[in-house]
């Protein structure tokens, strides 16, 4: 029986690596999830029913972080040779990486954050969307989508209008989802979103227009609690696809809002990313790095602008793209033959359609 480990450290990576769990088990193959007890990483997996393998406590600062990277190396260690994968798929962490290398340990690596440490070093093969900025030579194998599609696919995902339901609203009616961030994670360091201030009044605007619900990680203004969202964790994805309208500081959901066809509105200053500007190209996604600016904008789009012109530009970016996940199960099956393949005819990749 072959085996594959799945390293992560975001809840996001959790849906990205779901299917691909589900159809490699289909096949054969038996998985397991090593994770960091970080956000709702844990409470994902277990709604998921994955078996998971906790690495250790997410530490907030650098220099904690940092004082405990050693146990995570050598924990991480002992994980491998107990399970003795014949893969490891990561998302180019440190101690993923470094052991894999060290122990000679096949890996593959996604990446999605051209901000990240750059560890292309330590790796054999990294997979990225064609917007992706960095290039990392021969070990690079570029798809056409966003890491985003491994879950948000029309092949993968369908929408549970029972959500309306859950929200306390009727069917088909408005609302907005509004996002605000911790600005713990590293990459974090310098940025800014929306002021105080500006919350309040985004929230205060917006829903005078419509149904407006929050999810935050940090604690909101006590005005603002009333808004703030109770569903299911695995039902996000569900209430941004009936929503009309995203705004907030946080990028992975604003960019499954732009997957799934509903205008984001993304305020934070860390916006370079190459599939930010792929999917602005694209009519689905604002970058504003001014709050006020940014609730002036989602004002119009939410008085002027129609649901199903989001919607028809959605269906035609997705048109342009391939089901990431058959591709990745494809790879990781015949890997590492698969990488030639894919060298030699880069076009191989259409026919995960």
């Amino acid at each position: 029986m072959k085996k594959i480990l799945f390293d992560i450290g975001h809840p996001a990576q959790v849906h990205n690596f779901k299917n691909i769990y589900w159809d490699l088990e289909k096949r054969g193959w038996k998985g397991v999830f090593v994770t960091k007890d970080k956000e709702i990483c844990v409470d994902l997996l277990k709604k998921y029913n994955l078996p998971f393998i906790i690495l250790s406590k997410n530490r907030k600062g650098i220099l904690k972080k940092i004082t405990f990277l050693i146990k995570d190396i050598f924990k991480f260690y002992t994980i491998t040779k107990s399970f003795k994968p014949n893969i490891v798929l990561n998302r180019m962490s440190i101690h993923s990486t470094l052991v894999c290398k060290i122990f000679k340990i096949n890996q593959i690596s996604m990446a999605d954050t051209e901000k990240s440490l750059n560890l292309s070093f330590l790796t054999d093969t990294i997979v990225t969307a064609t917007s992706f900025n960095k290039d990392f030579g021969d070990k690079h194998i570029r798809y056409r989508g966003s890491i985003e599609l491994f879950y948000l696919h029309p092949n993968w995902f369908k929408a549970d209008n029972s959500i309306y339901k859950l929200l306390n609203i009727e069917k088909e009616e408005k609302y907005a989802i509004i996002r605000f961030v911790s600005w713990n994670a590293h990459h974090d360091i310098g940025q800014k979103g929306f002021s105080y201030k500006q919350k309040v009044e985004l929230v205060k605007k917006l829903s005078k227009r419509i149904k407006v619900f929050i999810s935050s990680e940090i604690e909101l203004p006590p005005e603002l609690n009333r808004y703030k969202i109770t569903i299911p964790i695995d039902r996000m994805h569900d209430a941004l696809y009936f929503s009309s309208i995203y705004i907030g500081e946080g990028a992975s959901m604003a960019l499954e809002s732009a997957i799934l066809g509903r205008p984001a509105i993304y305020v934070n200053t860390l916006n370079d990313a190459g599939i930010f500007k792929e999917l602005e190209d694209e009519g689905l996604f604002y970058i504003i790095n001014n709050g006020t600016e940014a609730i002036s904008k989602a004002i119009d789009i939410i008085d002027n602008h129609s649901k199903e012109l989001y919607i028809k530009k959605k269906e035609k970016y997705i048109q342009k793209k391939i089901d990431i996940t058959s591709f990745i199960v494809w790879f990781i099956e015949n890997y590492p033959n698969s990488i030639k393949i894919v060298k030699d005819n880069p076009n191989y990749l259409l026919r995960f359609k």
